[in-house]
């Protein structure tokens, strides 16, 4: 698959350090971009997958109330203990 070109623009500490990078991985600055950028969609698109499962179950009443979630965090931490 054939690559596409971007144009941006970031602060020149940024851009240092970059290129500071890239010399010690011995990496491209095109891959690390391509690599920060991926990692980044990645997390924030699991986590907007996330929220909108979460509403979903509150819209349908899939919950717990706090103190039930309380009492079972409470007791795993004392099955850690033991």
């Amino acid at each position: 698959m054939k690559a596409a070109a971007i144009n941006l623009r970031i602060e020149p500490e940024i851009k240092s350090r970059l290129e500071r990078l890239a010399e010690e991985t011995n990496r491209s600055k095109s891959f690390l971009v391509g690599h920060a950028i991926k990692d980044y969609l990645d997390a924030n698109e699991w986590q907007i997958e996330e929220i909108k499962m979460g509403l979903k179950e509150i819209e349908s009443g899939d919950t717990l109330p706090h103190a039930a979630v309380k009492a079972k965090w409470e007791s795993k931490l004392a099955e850690k203990q033991n």
